[in-house]
């Protein structure tokens, strides 16, 4: 049975800060100090793919620097505007392997659920910045895409992703938690999700309090492609979920101008482990048009793995993947 989703209350404290979110390329670059001859092509890319970032996010962002690996993955370029062969709309086979109703199955024992298209930060490399989600998102009709998933015993795990399924608020993620929950067949639940860094207040108290009562195994993946990502202000909302039992993970994307160096990856996994949190992928970028800028190959992906092998411990160490369409996982890219 769907619940009733709690009865609508004022917005809470991280709600407020998500709509004071930079959507105009004029003002990013006045707050961040940034040369106005920029602003041009920030507004030709982001009529196309629009511009949003957290104010949080943008007090990590160095001053004036146009080169910041933080800003690179906020900052609309025209390269975006560039075809380059081999990168497309759909880079990981998203609409062979859909079900409808935002329902994705790719790999055995798992199902993904499309929730939402809002992001509280729109990266620009985003390997779903084209994924038609006004057509396919499981809370047009929760019903159905929980019917379908009843009729798939095989179903072991739930990954909710999006767009950021924590963009929603608690009371729609109750319903749909619900609605899991009551899933004989299921056992866990996995979200993806960016928000916590981009927006540490999204880790509520009422939102730990849920998951913590969940009796799926819950795991929280996130999303840093960084160290300098990972601020203090997320400490106690991490705390707070691994001492109600989630478990905490983290997938990078390689990307050329923001984490393309040994020692920024090799930071960024001592970083994540400070916070409780173990780095799970690291994956090649999806080749989605408008995204050929940020390309590292694969023999440079490789080099780059090996130096970390050599500087961190084993946990510390994420897998190096690509997703290949049609495969039955990702696809292991270490080197023998």
């Amino acid at each position: 049975m769907i619940t009733s989703a709690p009865a609508p209350s004022q917005p809470e404290d991280w709600q407020r800060e998500l709509a004071r979110a930079v959507s105009d390329p004029a003002e990013l670059l006045r707050l961040l100090e940034l040369p106005d001859s920029l602003l041009a092509g920030a507004q030709r890319a982001a009529a196309t793919f629009p511009l949003r970032v957290t104010r949080h996010y943008l007090g990590l962002i160095r001053r004036g620097d146009p080169g910041d690996p933080l800003l690179r993955q906020v900052l609309p370029l025209d390269e975006e505007r560039h075809p380059a062969p081999g990168f497309v709309t759909d880079p990981v086979g998203d609409s062979a392997a859909a079900l409808g109703d935002g329902l994705i199955h790719k790999y055995h024992g798992r199902a993904l659920l499309v929730v939402t298209g809002a992001c509280a930060i729109h990266c620009r490399y985003c390997f779903r910045r084209h994924y038609p989600y006004a057509e396919d998102s499981a809370l047009r009709d929760p019903a159905a895409v929980l019917a379908r998933l009843r009729k798939m015993p095989e179903i072991r795990e739930v990954i909710l992703s999006g767009g950021d399924p924590l963009s929603l608020s608690d009371g729609r993620l109750q319903v749909l938690l619900d609605g899991l929950e009551e899933l004989p067949q299921l056992r866990r639940l996995r979200i993806h999700s960016r928000l916590p860094l981009v927006l540490p207040e999204r880790l509520t108290g009422r939102l730990v309090s849920r998951l913590a009562a969940s009796r799926l195994g819950v795991s929280l993946v996130l999303h840093a492609n960084h160290p300098r990502e990972l601020a203090p202000a997320l400490r106690p909302g991490l705390r707070a979920l691994r001492e109600a039992g989630v478990t905490l993970l983290n997938q990078s994307v390689l990307l050329r101008g923001v984490n393309d160096e040994a020692a920024t990856l090799a930071e960024l996994s001592e970083a994540l482990f400070d916070h409780g949190v173990l780095p799970y992928y690291l994956h090649l970028l999806d080749p989605v048009a408008g995204s050929a800028h940020f390309a590292v190959s694969s023999d440079e992906a490789g080099a780059l793995h090996r130096q970390l092998c050599a500087q961190l411990p084993g946990y510390l160490l994420p897998r190096l993947v690509r997703e290949v369409p049609g495969e039955p996982s990702k696809r292991p890219m270490e080197a023998p």
